[in-house]
């Protein structure tokens, strides 16, 4: 919703400000179909070529997400911190062999069931699983499986940042594609160097429009957008944060309820649940 309300207000300012000074809307308005089809058909090309398939799958994901709000919630990362209370407790009391039919089945597990919301997530599903059962199998200790889950994370963020790059070096190339549509735009005036004055100054009028529109969407519209997918990328990466320091504090040995509050502590401050809510949260789920 705010990414539209932004693009709204930049262009009301623009073409607002443009026009109460005595400007010409018709004559953008007769260029820009043309110039947009140049600039974007260009810069489309280009991003193809520039891209692995994968990638431009991702972005085109990463594109649609931006347009949504965040399902980082303060609720969703409390759901996520009881859900390893849980299982970290039962795993205290019964034993870590009590917790192993919930990791290889976690559809079918009573304790995941409990969460939707996260176990809905097959990623995150999977994270946990992954480490929980290596912590069952007792064959690493907690620096090796900090290690791993570092180098999986790294992972995670190189995968989940290569569509903001793309992005990002597609907002750096549209100014150059304005320049392109502009010089062609000259080149057809020149051409027409024969014509009456006021049909040369439009020519020139729409070839100067190409320079406007590919710093116009290089700026006013597709840097801001990698801007808000790289903030997405960046809430993505601390849920799994949040578990790698929920387990290995366990496994260091504290208790699940301590356990999680190292969890709660890595979250950004604005998602983050209060002691007291995670709490009454954890009292109210079992």
């Amino acid at each position: 919703m705010f990414l539209i309300i932004g693009f709204l207000f930049s262009m009301v300012c623009i073409f607002g400000v443009y026009i109460f000074h005595g400007g010409n809307i018709q004559v953008v308005l007769t260029a820009l179909p043309f110039e947009m089809i140049t600039i974007l058909g260009a810069a489309m090309g280009a991003f193809m070529m520039n891209n692995q398939m994968k990638v431009v799958k991702a972005t085109l994901s990463g594109v649609g997400a931006a347009f949504k709000g965040s399902k980082f919630t303060k609720a969703r990362y409390m759901e996520l911190l009881a859900l390893q209370y849980d299982i970290l407790q039962k795993a205290r009391k019964e034993g870590l062999m009590a917790i192993e039919q919930d990791v290889e089945n976690p559809d079918q597990s009573e304790v995941f069931k409990k969460y939707p919301t996260v176990s809905g997530d097959h990623h995150v599903v999977e994270f946990i699983t992954d480490y929980l059962r290596m912590m069952v199998s007792g064959n690493l200790n907690a620096h090796e499986i900090e290690s791993l889950m570092d180098a999986e994370i790294d992972t995670h963020h190189a995968e989940a940042h290569a569509p903001v790059a793309a992005v990002a070096r597609l907002a750096g190339a549209l100014p150059a594609f304005g320049i392109v549509a502009a010089v062609l735009g000259v080149v057809n005036t020149m051409g027409s160097v024969g014509q009456a004055p006021a049909i040369l100054g439009g020519m020139i009028a729409s070839a100067l429009v190409g320079t406007f529109l590919g710093i116009l969407l290089a700026y006013g519209v597709v840097e801001p957008l990698a801007g808000l997918m790289e903030q997405k990328m960046e809430e993505g990466s601390k849920e799994f944060q949040c578990v790698k320091t929920t387990l290995l504090a366990s496994m260091q040995g504290y208790a699940p309820s301590t356990a999680i509050e190292f969890g709660r502590k890595v979250l950004f401050s604005a998602d983050r649940p209060s002691f007291t809510e995670l709490e009454n949260h954890v009292k109210g789920k079992k």
